[in-house]
């Protein structure tokens, strides 16, 4: 299906163009296009000459890296234009390649803040493999947005924007259109990006790309015409089908260059006059909304529990509740019935209800993923369903044959990204274990009647096509079944009034061997489907980004809590990922965390303290469950209302963000009279005391120093087991003591068991069990030791009641001096 060109928002304005010749025919020497802030120059041969920030009379071309504005592909090689006609009653640039044969268009608009290019006619258009807009090499690369499209520095910025989904922000790298990214999670580590790769910049892309001079700035259109055989997606074969969308004509950018501040205002004008997404969050645009960063909670919900769902959230001072799992098949996007008996109905029910009391509902998906008992796999399987590619049947079979001969392997002998090794013949789906070493080919090992479809006999020739995976074991879509899906989750929005997605999954789009383009269209679908009263007020993030998907998403949300300790799951993944969004002019977030009944209050702090500082949103995971189970529910979920109450209210120093930012510390928020806030900051330290086996008598204590930036106070600490997989769990540690700076020391009498905390806030000493549950409060004999300001050094010690015990984790903490912020009364 043809894809449809936005309308133009408002009249075109006249071009500035100044150009060196007679104004009485086509000039042929330099010609110039000015904005306010800015002049762009071209040769007689369309190559770029000047980019120049009239303001500052700089230059910021680099000219020995100069290509022309718009070159083209043909028969598989790049060409340049060799000559160049600006015709300024028409506002038209002629553009020659005559080594190709081809000629070209380009319409010209100066706006006040960019320049506006469009590709109106090309001869002959069907023999173009694509045309390229750069790339455009200039010499500011202090920030580079690979997504954005802008490069920027202090003073100056310059930026391209795609002013339609066709044309793709980037360079052509691959057949495929999946732009390149550096691979994060290489080598199969899903814990955190590696130590060695923490100084490397996680692009996403290339609308702009650092290079050793500098950046450049690029975009292409490619001409989608014909079916095309490509590498796609570990497929080293993979049918691209051909896409009927005007092919490159048609194809138009802005450029511009301004000052620094003005990039966003720039980018919003852009989207208003060139009819792109423009997203207004609570009336403001989505990309400078304070509201686009908001947190939520992440939560199953479903008609019989939403109550205490919502509670949870107001609780927690939070706007948006979130179903990471609502559907129990994706493809038609039922839901659950345990949750929404009444499926999409129930849903709406639900959402109203949270409306009422000022929530708003949000789901989680999973893009064009199709389950294998969804109605577009089974009893009939859907034609539109992705292809790697097609064969025909060598021989007839009946419907019991195991063995399927077939006259050619090449798209079914792929075994790399081929979970469910699945095949369709008429309605038929078939799954096989391998392909035959050589011809005649076969298909061995089938399962006949696949995923509760009918195994029938099939005649010599008959057509079989390879079915395209995901390792989630689900199918994808072609694009016919992408836009019909992406209208369904629409209509999904529609009928029910969710104000929160997340298109998990996006790349699966690119089973259709259009990649980018492919996933952005899926985006744009659901976008322009929406109804008046949703569009662009949708909260929406997704698994990847994209140059056109900028103007339609409102952020990006990455970061998994499922690999490692609160703290650790890809902390180092999340704080690479604050670069990515400060260099695309995105809202910030922190990505997924998981409450779990052992997450501690201090935990929830620290985040809460890194996401103040980086003014980053959150998704909290957890379940009315684990929040029953949690012995410090009311505490946890008060501390997220304070903390993102403050962050909200914009009321933290940039001083004080820094230091947030830094994890160095670690800080304490709670109210204050007069709708102010006292931020304490903690200092802390953590240490291990180990069991060690030695002579009768010999001592077994550690000593550990702690430097306290604080003013002296009673110690507060943490202590818990850590045990190991060799650890015996019925192993118990008593007679803890801790003594500070030879001291009399603190005696606990008591034995401290597996899953167990010890806490003492400076006052008491209490004991809970792994849930957070007070188990007991420790009666003291004496005073607590104190912390002096400065150096202290610490003996711990105690006594284990077998031979293979835990390791014992002590956490020291003292509190610095609050200050006072925000506004009292």
């Amino acid at each position: 299906m043809a894809t449809k060109q936005r309308p133009l928002a408002g009249r075109l304005l006249l071009c500035l163009a100044i150009f060196t010749g007679s104004a009485a025919a086509p000039a042929t020497a330099q010609v110039h296009f000015k904005t306010k802030q800015w002049s762009l120059q071209l040769d007689n041969t369309g190559k770029v000459t000047s980019m120049k920030s009239l303001a500052l009379q700089k230059e910021f071309l680099v000219a020995a890296e100069a290509n022309a504005l718009l070159s083209v592909k043909k028969d598989g090689t790049i060409h340049a234009p060799r000559t160049c006609t600006w015709n300024p009653k028409k506002s038209e640039l002629a553009l020659s390649y005559p080594q190709t044969g081809v000629e070209a268009t380009v319409k010209v608009q100066s706006n006040d803040r960019y320049l506006r290019f469009e590709l109106t006619k090309i001869t002959p258009a069907e023999k173009v493999d694509l045309v390229l807009w750069g790339p455009y090499p200039t010499s500011i690369a202090d920030t580079v947005g690979e997504v954005v499209g802008v490069v920027r520095n202090k003073e100056f910025a310059i930026g391209i924007q795609a002013l339609n989904i066709k044309t793709l922000g980037g360079y052509p790298n691959a057949e495929s259109d999946v732009e390149p990214s550096y691979d994060i999670f290489e080598g199969g580590n899903k814990v955190d990006v590696k130590e060695n790769d923490m100084h490397k910049q996680l692009f996403r892309g290339d609308v702009a790309r650092p290079t050793a001079f500098g950046a450049v700035l690029q975009a292409y259109c490619r001409n989608r015409g014909k079916d095309r055989i490509i590498e796609n997606w570990a497929h080293t074969a993979y049918l691209a089908p051909a896409f009927q969308d005007g092919g490159v004509t048609g194809s138009k950018i802005a450029l511009f260059g301004v000052a620094t501040a003005d990039v966003l205002p720039t980018i919003s004008q852009i989207e208003l006059k060139e009819g792109l997404p423009h997203p207004m969050l609570d009336g403001v645009w989505g990309k400078q909304a304070t509201h686009a960063s908001e947190s939520y909670l992440i939560m199953n919900f479903g008609n019989a529990n939403l109550q205490e769902a919502i509670a949870v959230t107001q609780q927690a001072g939070l706007r948006y509740l979130y179903h990471g799992d609502p559907f129990e098949q994706w493809g038609s996007f039922k839901l659950h019935p345990r949750d929404f008996p009444e499926n999409w109905a129930s849903l709406r029910q639900c959402v109203e209800a949270a409306k009422a009391k000022g929530v708003r509902l949000g789901v989680h998906t999973l893009s064009n993923f199709i389950t294998t008992n969804d109605p577009y796999v089974t009893p009939v399987p859907d034609p539109r369903l992705a292809k790697v590619g097609y064969s025909r049947l060598s021989d007839a079979i009946d419907a019991t044959a195991k063995e399927i001969g077939i006259e050619d392997a090449l798209f079914f002998n792929q075994f790399q990204n081929n979970t469910l090794k699945a095949v369709v013949v008429g309605d038929e789906i078939i799954r096989y274990g391998g392909v035959s070493a050589s011809a005649p080919w076969k298909l061995l090992d089938c399962q006949r009647g696949a995923f509760g479809t009918k195994a029938v006999a099939h005649a010599q020739r008959d057509t079989i096509g390879k079915l395209m995976d995901h390792a989630y074991k689900v199918f994808l879509t072609n694009y016919a079944l992408q836009e019909e899906m992406s209208k369904t989750i629409a209509r999904l929005f529609n009928e029910t009034g969710l104000m929160q997605i997340s298109f998990d999954g996006l790349e699966g789009c690119h089973s259709s061997g259009m990649g980018q383009y492919a996933r952005q269209l899926f985006t744009q679908t659901w976008y322009d489907a929406l109804s008046p009263e949703l569009k662009g007020k949708v909260i929406n993030d997704a698994s990847m980004p994209g140059h056109f998907f900028w103007h339609t998403y409102t952020r990006m949300n990455w970061g998994e809590p499922w690999y490692a300790g609160f703290r650790e799951s890809q902390l180092q993944l999340r704080l690479k990922n604050q670069q990515f969004y400060r260099r695309n002019l995105m809202p910030s977030m922190l990505g997924w965390f998981s409450l779990r009944p052992e997450t501690t209050p201090e935990d929830i702090e620290w985040m809460l303290a890194m996401g103040a500082g980086y003014n980053a949103g959150f998704g909290l995971s957890t379940s009315l469950e684990t929040l029953q189970k949690h012995g410090k529910k009311d505490e946890v979920l008060a501390l997220i209302k304070t903390w993102e109450q403050a962050r909200m209210q914009n009321i933290f120093s940039e001083a004080q963000k820094a230091q947030m930012r830094s994890l160095q510390h670690e800080f304490h928020l709670e109210p204050a009279p007069g709708n102010a806030y006292r931020l304490t900051p903690v200092y802390n330290a953590y240490f291990k005391h180990q069991q060690v086996l030695k002579q009768p008598g010999e001592p077994v204590f550690s000593t550990f120093n702690f430097n306290n930036p604080a003013d002296a106070q009673p110690v507060s600490f943490m202590i818990t087991l850590a045990p190991t997989k060799e650890s015996d769990p019925d192993v118990t540690f008593d007679q803890i003591s801790i003594a500070i700076n030879r001291q009399d020391a603190l005696v606990l009498p008591i034995a401290l068991k597996r899953n167990q905390f010890l806490k003492c806030d400076g006052k008491t000493v209490q004991r809970f069990n792994r849930q957070w549950q007070l188990m007991e409060t420790i009666k003291l004999e004496k005073p607590l030791p104190v912390l002096s300001a400065g150096a202290n050094e610490i003996v711990f010690d105690g006594k284990y009641s077998g031979e293979n015990g835990a390791d014992v984790k002590l956490e020291i903490r003292a509190s610095g001096r609050p200050e006072l912020i925000g506004k009292a009364r």
